[in-house]
């Protein structure tokens, strides 16, 4: 049971092959077919095959995000696949001073994170939010930002910077899409039990760091109910107010700039 207020048709999960994002594929309703999307294809074709049942349609694509290739590949089979949730969840980065970093990790981070979903949503949501009206149905987007969105964090810069400007977008878009078919949330978790802390260098599991299924279970309830979702022992708490505030202060905005 994901507490969802309402069931997605079919959604499109980015980074599925692990973490968060395959928490998300286990979480979704039985009845939500799904498009599973991330670089590597075996581990995406194991869990669609654990997936896939009756009524149900779980198909695969190995697409790299950092490319227009892979971006226009997700794109073109996201809109096949007639997708009413976005879960945009695919994200890299890199533990290390700003100055020792490569150029291509940095160019990389700040295309996973930041390019890719600012392009996926402005080339999807327009066709979500069609096929809602004309069906009278909800659509949705979960964009997974982080704790660090919150404050400037060294030994990871390029990476909180990166989530700062998802979760600055997210809260936008969320005020932008007020009277649209369309619910927004951004996902701001703590350290999570996934092999990001593996890849970015750090050497070893985070200590404390959260379950991805309880992030995955928590967003999938929020959708709808909140704009800004921030998980955490202490964090949630601590950034609780302040994430209230920022999507206060979007929502204001947005009432005070003409619609254009």
């Amino acid at each position: 049971m994901t507490g969802m207020l309402w069931r997605p048709r079919a959604a499109l999960v980015t980074g599925a092959s692990s973490g968060i994002g395959e928490a998300f594929a286990r979480a979704l309703p039985g009845g939500t077919s799904l498009l599973l999307t991330g670089r590597n294809l075996d581990p995406l074709v194991h869990l669609a095959a654990e997936l896939s049942g009756t009524g149900r349609r779980v198909e695969t694509v190995a697409a790299d995000l950092t490319t227009e290739d892979g971006l226009h590949t997700v794109v073109t089979r996201a809109s096949e696949f007639g997708v009413d949730l976005l879960v945009l969840n695919a994200g890299t980065g890199r533990f290390g001073d700003f100055l020792t970093q490569s150029e291509a990790a940095l160019r990389e981070t700040v295309a996973v994170n930041v390019l890719a979903p600012a392009v996926l949503a402005h080339r999807l949501l327009p066709g979500m939010i069609e096929r809602a009206r004309r069906a009278g149905r909800k659509g949705g987007v979960i964009i997974v930002s982080s704790n660090t969105a919150f404050a400037p964090v060294p030994s990871l810069a390029t990476y909180a910077a990166s989530k700062a400007f998802v979760l600055s977008l997210t809260q936008a878009l969320a005020a932008e899409l007020t009277a649209e078919p369309v619910d927004v949330l951004a996902l701001c978790p703590t350290a999570t039990r996934s092999r990001f802390a593996e890849r970015a260098g750090w050497g070893s599991e985070i200590p404390g760091a959260q379950s991805p299924r309880h992030v995955a279970n928590a967003a999938l309830c929020a959708l709808g109910r909140q704009r800004t979702l921030v998980l955490g022992p202490l964090s949630g708490t601590m950034l609780a107010v302040p994430a209230l505030a920022r999507a206060a202060i979007a929502q204001g905005i947005a009432l005070l700039v003409p619609q254009r």
